[in-house]
C-alpha cells in the first residue's frame, strides 16, 4: 500500500488554511471599521500593503501580461471584485449569512470548471458537491431569514462576491502557464484597482483615523490577505475547480464557530449538523484528490 507523499497533500492543507482565515477575517474587519476605517478605504489599505510586498513578484512576471494578458486581466479584476464586495458584505451583513450566500460559489465553480474548463466532476464529483450544499443549508438556516435568496445590499455583494471568487478560480487553474506568485499580486493589484475606483466614483473621503489604526490595517494585509492569498491560489492551481470549492467550505465552520465565541450569535443543533455533513464533503473531496496523485 502507498502512502501519499507530502507535496500531495500541501493544495488540501493550503486550501484549509485559507478557508479558516477567511472564517475569522470577519473580526478584525469590524475592530477597524469600529475605529472609524470605512469598509472600502480598509479594503484598499489592507490590500496595498500586501500588494507593496508583492511589488517585486508583479514586476518578474509581466512576461506572463504578455503571453496571457485576457485571463490574467479577468482573474484581477474579478478577484478585485470578490474582494471589496466580501467585506463590505460581511461588514454590514448577519455573519452567517453572508458566508453562505457567498458559499454558493461551489455550484457557481462547477458550472464554470464544467464549461471552460472541461472538468467533469462525474457521479461522485456530483455527490460530494450536493453532500457539501446540503450541509451548508442544514448549517445555516433560519426560518426567520427564509430561504438564502439576496434581500439587501449586504446579501447581493455576498452572492455576487461568491460568483467572481468562483470565476476568478476558474482563471487560475486555466493559466496554467503563470506562477502562484503572479497570479498573487495580480489578485492583490485587483483589489487596489476596484477599491480605488469605487472611491474615487462614490467619493468616500479619506477617514481621519489615529496611526495606530493605519498600522492594524497594514499588519492585516500582511498577516492575513497576503498569506490567504497565496495559500488559496496554490491549491486551487493545484486540483479541480469543483474539489476545491468544496474543501473552501470548511470556512462556513469557522465562520459559525468564531460568530458563536466572538458575538452574541448561537449556533444551534442543525448548525452543527450541517458542519459535520460539510468536513465530511471536504473529507472526501480531499481524499479523492490524494488518491488520484498517489
Amino acid at each position: 500500500m502507498q502512502h501519499p507523499q507530502p507535496h500531495y497533500l500541501l493544495p488540501v492543507l493550503s486550501l484549509l488554511l485559507s478557508a479558516t482565515l477567511w472564517g475569522l477575517v470577519w473580526y478584525p474587519l469590524r475592530l477597524l471599521e469600529a475605529q472609524g476605517l470605512q469598509g472600502l478605504w480598509l479594503t484598499l489599505a489592507s490590500y496595498a500593503a500586501a500588494l507593496a510586498l508583492g511589488l517585486v513578484w508583479l514586476w518578474r512576471g509581466r512576461h506572463d501580461w504578455r503571453a496571457q494578458p485576457v485571463l490574467l486581466l479577468l482573474m484581477t479584476l474579478a478577484v478585485g471584485w470578490c474582494n471589496v464586495a466580501f467585506v463590505l458584505a460581511v461588514l454590514d451583513g448577519t455573519v452567517v449569512r453572508v458566508l453562505l450566500l457567498f458559499y454558493l460559489s461551489p455550484l457557481w465553480a462547477l458550472v464554470l470548471g464544467w464549461v471552460f474548463l472541461r472538468e467533469h466532476p462525474g457521479s461522485s464529483g456530483l455527490l460530494v458537491f450536493l453532500l457539501a450544499i446540503a450541509g451548508a443549508v442544514t448549517m445555516l438556516w433560519d426560518a426567520e431569514m427564509g430561504m438564502p435568496w439576496p434581500r439587501d445590499a449586504a446579501d447581493w455583494l455576498a452572492v455576487s462576491s461568491g460568483l467572481a471568487f468562483a470565476f476568478s478560480n476558474v482563471m487560475v487553474r486555466k493559466m496554467h502557464g503563470v506562477s502562484v506568485q503572479t497570479k498573487s499580486a495580480a489578485s492583490w493589484l485587483g483589489v487596489v484597482l476596484v477599491a480605488g475606483v469605487w472611491i474615487a466614483l462614490a467619493g468616500v473621503a479619506v477617514p481621519r483615523v489615529a496611526l495606530s489604526t493605519w498600522a492594524g490595517v497594514a499588519m492585516l494585509g500582511w498577516f492575513g490577505f497576503f498569506v490567504m492569498s497565496l495559500a488559496v491560489i496554490y491549491g486551487v492551481s493545484r486540483m479541480p475547480v469543483h474539489r476545491s470549492a468544496v474543501i473552501l467550505l470548511f470556512e462556513l465552520v469557522v465562520g459559525a464557530a468564531s460568530s458563536l465565541l466572538l458575538t452574541d450569535e448561537r449556533v444551534l443543533l442543525q448548525e452543527w449538523l450541517g458542519g459535520a455533513l460539510i468536513l465530511v464533503a471536504a473529507y472526501l473531496a480531499a481524499h479523492a484528490h490524494v488518491r488520484e496523485q498517489t
